[in-house]
């Protein structure tokens, strides 16, 4: 009996495991992979090309699920000791289970750091490597675990040909790419034109997703010193400029059969940011867009957003942008994730509806990645 989807993850995490270059990417690059080294602080943090990159709080904690929830990180955690079913698909399952989850689309960890590689072959190959060790660890559960596939838009050409390997050599349904310019190209910019073609020809999901302390360009946190105040800004403000760029700089009207995600980043943001789009639009002296319909509409098309579960406005949102266009995600199992106990928070929302509740718990999430 195929399986029925009721409660879906959008956008889990895995922990990719200490050896993975070693297993699985070509050799000859071997000794140029990211690593986890042990900064001067005494610190783990991910050495990318000679960049250290990672928090004040090291990247020991990136396992630590259960912060949010008040459990103290322990800073002196190493990597390894991350929550098991980061690593292992067998021990994700039971967590899984704990809060009715039928299925997970899984994006990385370190991978989030992957578009700080300036050398094109090289990244080329970390992603290579990457999605193939993905693969693997979704195999035990195929109706279940859903890797996303990691691109390497260094090089558009490298991308393409990742992407082709990743839909049609292992299956995968979607991909993920940072919100931040590549090379200084934000995502509408004319170069990109051959990667969404192709997305439309294999009929591919694009997940955005930032992260924190990346090494890449990120609006606005050279302003603000502390930890809190960059992801604040990071997260939400590379999303919105990336919404702006695929949306009001036209790669929505261009492709329409394009499927974009915008995720990690709260939702709260879309509704007035779709509006001032809209309004620009509408007015005469402001539209130099060139697009054939309103933002709105074109973000109904299109597109879908995440929210957290405890975001005050989704119910507000779900009225104006429609609960299926709505994603919801554990972020499992970062330690600013939600488990257990992420499902109940919308399912218990007594605002909501039934068919609302439903939409936003799967609804969304089976219609951006295909899922039947």
């Amino acid at each position: 009996m195929p399986r029925t989807y009721n409660v879906i993850d959008a956008d889990g995490h895995v922990l990719e495991p200490i050896d993975i270059w070693d297993k699985y990417i070509d050799p000859k690059f071997r000794d140029r992979a990211p690593r986890i080294v042990r900064d001067t602080d005494g610190k783990e943090r991910l050495d990318v090309e000679g960049q250290v990159l990672g928090s004040q709080k090291g990247f020991g904690v990136i396992g630590a699920i259960g912060a949010r929830q008040g459990e103290v990180e322990d800073e002196a955690m190493q990597y390894i000791d991350g929550r098991k079913g980061g690593f292992d698909p067998h021990a994700r399952i039971p967590d899984m289970d704990l809060d009715g989850i039928d299925a997970a689309f899984l994006y990385p960890s370190v991978g989030l750091f992957a578009g700080a590689i300036k050398d094109p072959p090289l990244a080329a190959a970390v992603c290579r490597a990457y999605n193939r060790w993905l693969a693997d660890y979704c195999q035990p559960y195929p109706d279940r675990l859903f890797g996303v596939a990691m691109l390497p838009m260094q090089s558009i050409d490298a991308a393409i040909e990742e992407m082709r390997y990743a839909r049609n050599r292992l299956g995968m349904r979607a991909g993920f790419l940072r919100p931040n310019p590549y090379n200084g190209r934000m995502l509408h910019h004319p170069d990109y034109d051959r990667f969404w073609n192709e997305v439309e020809e294999l009929d591919f999901s694009i997940g955005l997703h930032e992260g924190a302390s990346g090494g890449m360009p990120q609006v606005g946190v050279d302003r603000f010193e502390t930890r809190g105040a960059k992801h604040i800004i990071s997260h939400t403000m590379e999303m919105m400029l990336a919404a702006m760029s695929v949306i009001w700089s036209g790669v929505c009207d261009r492709h329409p059969k394009v499927r974009i995600a915008f995720l990690e980043s709260g939702g709260g943001w879309i509704a007035p940011w779709l509006d001032r789009m809209d309004r620009h639009f509408d007015d005469k002296g402001f539209n130099d867009s060139g697009l054939s319909m309103r933002p709105s509409e074109l973000f109904q098309r299109n597109c879908w957003i995440s929210f957290e579960p405890v975001e005050r406005s989704l119910s507000v949102l779900a009225d104006f942008i429609g609960p299926s266009k709505i994603l919801w995600a554990t972020d499992y199992p970062h330690p600013d994730g939600f488990f257990p106990g992420a499902p109940k928070l919308i399912a218990d929302r007594p605002e909501l509806s039934a068919e609302t509740k439903q939409q936003i718990l799967a609804g969304g999430a089976k219609a951006f990645y295909k899922l039947e």
